[in-house]
């Protein structure tokens, strides 16, 4: 009797685990593209209204697929076979899938970070070159009880700050930011298509210097340059971007031929953020024949223990160190890793 009603309950155990599913996402390596290659649709990067060169090699862009989320659920079996795989992680649904969002959602938040890097990756790659464009700070909505509101309005585009031109190395925040909290800021803004200057007290908020305005950057490029690349979402392949366009608007070519990949979220002024998944991002670069990974300096802790044979980490900070970088390795010269 002991036996049956222990069996019995091994059976519905093993019924319940297999039928269940768990709250984990599986992060496996994901497909990675040539920046300076083609898609099915052309180009990935295609520059027109400037002379581009040759380029060669490749400077891979690299990504992280995930099974599981919010009505795609799998079981406890399917997560411990993908903990026991190498370059597989699980990890907890609310580090991808935060409280009340669907799966939807977060691809749509995804596919608009992905915009969002190309266009910082272009406006990064020209600032880096010294090409002059336009930074565009417009003001979406002033926060109450700050200096700010009722002073300036949503649609205002700040276009100076004490003079200061608004650009790629000094953004609004930036050159606010810059002064003694309480001191007064003088703005140059746009508003309805007429330029006004207004002074404006600055507000101590945790030791900041600050106004009280949520702003919403953009950028006007002197010619056009356009980013294709299928149904991938995310910031983390801006460095890669930028890297690309550098690469095309400028001769001889980066790699000197070698298979380069690499990721990191991008800033206009060309500072590299890091990003997530970087074990699975190495195995998927490794596998498609990369021999030399571009590392966000602050994944480092991350990658350490984990590099695929026969990679080679270069550790970078901006978008101009890894062009330093890039430089060295095709010079035969060695640059800083993890």
């Amino acid at each position: 009797m002991t036996l049956v009603v222990a069996g019995i309950g091994v059976v519905v155990a093993a019924l319940v685990a297999a039928l269940l599913p768990v709250p984990y996402v599986i992060l496996s390596p994901g497909p990675t593209l040539n920046t300076l290659g083609r898609t099915s649709s052309g180009p990935l990067i295609t520059i027109t209204g400037h002379h581009t060169y040759q380029t060669s090699g490749h400077l891979n862009l690299v990504t992280v697929s995930f099974l599981g989320g919010p009505g795609n659920g799998f079981n406890v079996f399917t997560a411990l076979r993908a903990w026991l795989t190498p370059d597989t992680a699980v990890v907890p649904e609310s580090e991808l899938f935060p409280s009340g969002q669907s799966e939807q959602q977060v691809v749509q938040q995804d596919t608009l970070q992905m915009a969002s890097s190309q266009e910082t990756a272009k406006a990064a790659a020209l600032c880096t070159l010294g090409i002059h464009f336009t930074t565009v700070d417009t003001i979406t909505q002033t926060e109450k009880g700050l200096p700010a509101a009722g002073v300036l309005r949503p649609g205002d585009v700040i276009t100076a700050v004490d003079g200061t031109p608004v650009s790629c190395t000094q953004d609004t925040g930036s050159l606010i930011r810059a002064h003694r909290a309480g001191a007064p800021v003088d703005l140059t803004v746009v508003r309805k298509g007429s330029t006004e200057h207004i002074r404006v007290k600055t507000a101590n908020v945790q030791g900041h210097a600050v106004i009280g305005v949520f702003v919403q950057e953009s950028y006007r490029f002197p010619f056009p340059i356009k980013i294709s690349v299928g149904n991938i979402g995310g910031p983390s392949a801006g460095m890669m971007f930028a890297l690309g366009i550098v690469d095309k608007l400028t001769p001889g070519d980066l790699t000197g031929g070698k298979f380069v990949a690499g990721t990191g979220e991008i800033a206009a002024d060309g500072a590299v953020s890091p990003i997530g998944g970087i074990q699975q991002k190495m195995a998927g670069a490794r596998a498609a024949g990369a021999t030399i990974f571009l590392t966000p300096a602050a994944n480092c802790s991350d990658a350490t223990g984990a590099v695929p044979a026969g990679l080679r980490l270069a550790k970078v900070s901006t978008l101009r160190q890894a062009i330093n970088d890039l430089a060295a390795i095709k010079a035969g010269r060695s640059v800083p890793g993890c």
